[in-house]
């Protein structure tokens, strides 16, 4: 954000300070100043109840040393591959540690680059004509993106150690239609998948909704700042297959999300997440964050 905009929202003009600033804060504490800018209210880690608060917790003490791998967009394909099978993963062109080293020759016409460590859409650039393509800009994009360190700045632990690196895959092929790559993003709780986020509308306006296993629509928001679609996303085709797949992968933890592609009849793993919007989304309306809240179980040995 500029100075003016930081004058407009002054809280988050505080939250941009604690995050460039804090790095030497204690995790514990760091959460509650960043919890209260965010949220507006208090972080009860003694008695968690909203899904908010649950993930903070779950930040400090579900600290599994196989989720930084699970995080690590290059490391997690052999080990989806190894449960779900090898044909539902985005096959990889190439893995480098700095965007100067991206070899460009062997890389097809159209293809993805990506930052193996989080940072969102900003760690993703999408090639879909070599010859016009911006290298610079690429390489520019990527550099920015590797200088974020989600666990220094939200305490996203499993990035900790996630090795910094570029990776090229596949490029996949939108809907014809709509131009629109959507994601289903199955939010699942003790192993099972109980709701399906769909994000839509990238390229023009984007859009979250939420279906149960039936595909009824859902009437809430997370996170809260992004609207319905305009137009409600169409069942995939492959949608009970995903269902399936989230649940197979999922299992033994106490909430992740699990997300995938389906263009035409075509299955993709996307990624695993633990801590969605990190836990400061939002819902809309706000009661459904404690009901989702009461979909996760705390194991409270881990306290000691």
């Amino acid at each position: 954000m500029n100075i003016s905009t930081y004058i407009r929202n002054p809280k988050g003009m505080l939250v941009a300070l604690l995050q460039h600033f804090g790095g030497w804060i204690p995790d514990k504490f760091y959460l509650k100043l960043l919890f209260r800018l965010k949220m507006g209210s208090k972080l009860d880690l003694k008695h968690p109840k909203t899904f908010s608060e649950k993930l903070q917790w779950l930040k400090l003490y579900n600290r599994n040393p196989e989720y930084t791998m699970m995080v690590d967009k290059f490391a997690v394909k052999d080990y989806v591959a190894n449960i779900i099978g090898k044909e539902y993963i985005i096959p990889t062109l190439g893995v480098w540690k700095e965007p100067e080293e991206i070899e460009w020759d062997t890389l097809p016409n159209q293809f993805v680059l990506k930052t193996t460590y989080g940072g969102g859409s900003s760690g993703v650039v999408i090639c879909r004509d070599k010859h016009s393509f911006d290298k610079q800009k690429a390489i520019l994009k990527l550099k920015n993106s590797m200088k974020q360190n989600i666990y220094k700045s939200l305490r996203e632990w499993p990035y900790k150690d996630v090795p910094h690196q570029i990776i090229a895959e596949q490029f996949i092929e939108p809907d014809a239609k709509t131009n629109d790559l959507p994601d289903y993003k199955f939010f699942c709780f003790d192993g099972i998948p109980k709701y399906c986020q769909v994000i839509s509308g990238r390229n023009t306006t984007e859009a979250v909704d939420f279906f149960d296993k039936d595909w009824n629509h859902q009437p809430f928001h997370e996170p809260r700042y992004l609207p319905f679609a305009d137009k409600l996303p169409q069942r995939p085709s492959q949608y009970e297959k995903m269902w399936q797949l989230a649940g197979s992968i999922a299992v033994d933890k106490p909430f992740s999300r699990i997300d995938f592609f389906n263009i035409r009849d075509t299955v993709y793993f996307g990624e695993i997440t633990f801590f969605p919007t990190s836990g400061f989304g939002g819902f809309d309306p706000t009661s459904y964050d404690e009901l989702f809240g009461e979909l996760i179980s705390l194991d409270e040995s881990l306290l000691r």
